[in-house]
């Protein structure tokens, strides 16, 4: 209850602040950015389109070359730096609610014209029960509306389930990650010959939406692609095992 009461109360505190660009402060017409900030952003551009990892072209790294991932492709808007990674942990670990059409705009803004079609399904990476309640959402739930708003895409908050609680990966090795989430998801038919996307808000080795990935093929889905908000620039290991 303490949880909820805290996530309504900063977002209300959020909806009565003036208009005014979030990174910087300056006033705006409306605009959550000004110009000058949006064209700062770290913007993941080229990147690895197997992995998002930031990369010198928009061609396979070395490692997806060596072994694909499980889903058939990735992407992240942005590299997790100053001032992206700042927002991503003010939402996560703050309820600053200002932050989800922030991040999720700037991320479909670079996915509403794209050559390839998008995907007909978009599934948040689910948090177990216990830290929902604990936290009172989801952080990548509160992104996917936004960005299924903003792309047309149908979200699914029911499909996937997170089976058991993992222990934190930070500072865990990309080893470490897979072994902590073997199993910990569980997803329905509803996706069966679907082309889907996974959302997290960060992708650092990968591990997560490549289990969640797994799981999501085992039920049917015909195409997976894996999106994050923003990319580790290097992964702990950077090694694909």
């Amino acid at each position: 209850m303490f949880a909820r009461l805290r996530v309504y109360g900063r977002a209300l505190g959020d909806a009565l602040l003036p208009p005014a660009c979030t990174l910087c402060g300056t006033a705006t017409a409306g605009d959550l950015l000004c110009a000058p900030c949006t064209a700062e952003l770290p913007w993941n551009t080229p990147a690895c389109p197997g992995c998002a990892l930031p990369a010198a072209q928009d061609v396979l790294c070395p490692a997806c070359q060596q072994k694909p991932r499980a889903f058939d492709a990735a992407f992240a808007a942005f590299v997790l730096a100053t001032p992206v990674q700042q927002g991503i942990h003010a939402l996560k670990y703050q309820a600053r609610f200002a932050q989800a059409p922030l991040l999720a705009a700037a991320f479909a803004s670079r996915l509403r014209d794209r050559a390839a079609p998008l995907p007909t399904l978009l599934l948040p990476v689910p948090l177990h029960w216990r830290r929902q309640w604990s936290r009172g959402y989801n952080q990548s739930l509160e992104l996917a509306r936004i960005i299924g708003t903003e792309l047309s895409i149908a979200v699914d908050t029911k499909a996937a389930k997170r089976l058991h609680a993992t222990p934190d990966q930070i500072g865990q090795t990309a080893v470490q990650r897979r072994k902590n989430l073997k199993g910990a998801f569980a997803v329905s038919a509803a996706v069966a010959g679907q082309h889907i996307a996974l959302l997290d808000d960060v992708m650092t080795t990968g591990a997560t939406l490549e289990e969640l990935a797994r799981a999501c093929k085992a039920a049917g889905a015909e195409t997976v692609e894996a999106w994050a908000i923003a990319r580790q620039p290097l992964a702990l290991d950077n090694v694909v095992k």
